[in-house]
């Protein structure tokens, strides 16, 4: 029998991170489900307009986030990232700022629906409501980062249903040829908003696409965050390596309908949904810190209490945070007077 001690210095030998770095990590993943929850409400009691959550994948975006070089590595995120832009550097206060729509969302002022993120501190890239749209811009990113010699990477989250769009196909046939140091990583849930899969594709995994671009595809558990860390670090030096870019498909379950303004009672059985939650992958990687000694009762519960209390502070600060002015509606939305074409 291995002792506790052998087996979690064996893991923090295989992964080389700290002991704290793991709570930190999974108190990320904390923070998010507690502002996802909350978003939710929000939207319930109409104070938040529209939410799409990230429940059920915050262990793959958080493991993604932890993995990067945080603030250089270029970040191209979708609609359902928000534990990976809180893993990235963005914070509760910022989130909620976008979630209102306030003057002083640094997004977009107010001016782009919620969970649209961007941040120039922490290069993450703003994208669009079209599906897919984001793939592009990271491509021309890694083209940017090759061109100019600068030693970063550039990552792209989309879900299983942005996997079969045009843009999927066109990024990764032009990173491959170029040989780009890109990542693009599919979160798949199984679900293109109310599509099985199935539905979408004659195959099991989108990872197996790779190959047809001359690229490594990885299936990873994205319940795992230790495993997609190990995934993306191995496919992050080799693309700083020059061996270009990898497609990483993590596979998680989305907990909840596709958006606030969904329902997906009308095309999802409950047996599947509950099946999903009695694998949520934040109590399951609580039990496996505290396994292996690396987190307590007393220090779960302080984490757990401490997270809620960061979004009531954030959720007020919003609240009171100024509305965007009318007459700031156009802004960087037509050319003005004077401004250079």
């Amino acid at each position: 029998m291995v002792s506790t001690r052998q087996s979690s210095d064996a893991l923090l030998d295989r992964i080389g991170l700290h002991p704290n770095t793991l709570v930190e990590l999974y108190r990320c993943m904390l923070l998010s489900r507690a502002l996802d929850v909350r978003a939710w409400a929000l939207s319930r009691q109409g104070r938040a307009r529209f939410v799409i959550t990230s429940r059920g994948h915050e262990a793959a975006q958080i493991g993604l986030a932890f993995a990067l070089d945080r603030g250089r590595d270029w970040i191209c995120p979708y609609y359902r990232d928000m534990a990976l832009v809180l893993g990235i550097g963005m914070t509760a206060r910022e989130i909620m700022l976008t979630i209102f729509a306030k003057a002083t969302d640094l997004c977009s002022g107010g001016r782009q629906l919620p969970m649209h993120f961007s941040h120039p501190r922490w290069r993450i890239i703003s994208g669009s409501s079209v599906v897919s749209t984001q793939i592009l811009h990271a491509v021309g990113l890694a083209l940017s980062a090759k061109l100019s010699g600068e030693d970063v990477i550039a990552v792209t989250c989309f879900g299983d249903g942005g996997s079969s769009k045009g843009d999927f196909h066109e990024g990764l046939n032009f990173a491959a040829v170029h040989r780009l140091p890109v990542i693009f990583f599919c979160e798949n849930n199984g679900y293109a908003i109310s599509v099985p899969q199935h539905k979408q594709m004659a195959i099991r995994d989108v990872a197996s696409r790779a190959a047809g671009y001359g690229m490594p595809g990885v299936v990873v558990d994205g319940g795992d965050p230790i495993a997609v860390y190990q995934a993306v670090r191995e496919a992050r030096n080799r693309a700083l390596a020059g061996d270009g870019p990898t497609l990483i498909e993590a596979k998680v379950a989305r907990f909840t309908a596709h958006s606030s303004d969904d329902d997906d009672r009308l095309y999802r059985p409950r047996e599947e949904v509950e099946a999903a939650l009695a694998n949520d992958p934040i109590p399951a990687f609580a039990r496996r810190l505290k396994e292996l000694g690396f987190l307590d009762e007393a220090t779960d519960r302080d984490l757990q209490a401490s997270v809620v209390a960061e979004v009531d502070e954030a959720v007020a600060f919003a609240e009171a945070a100024p509305e965007p002015e009318v007459s700031d509606l156009l802004t960087h939305v037509f050319a003005e007077e004077g401004e250079s074409s």
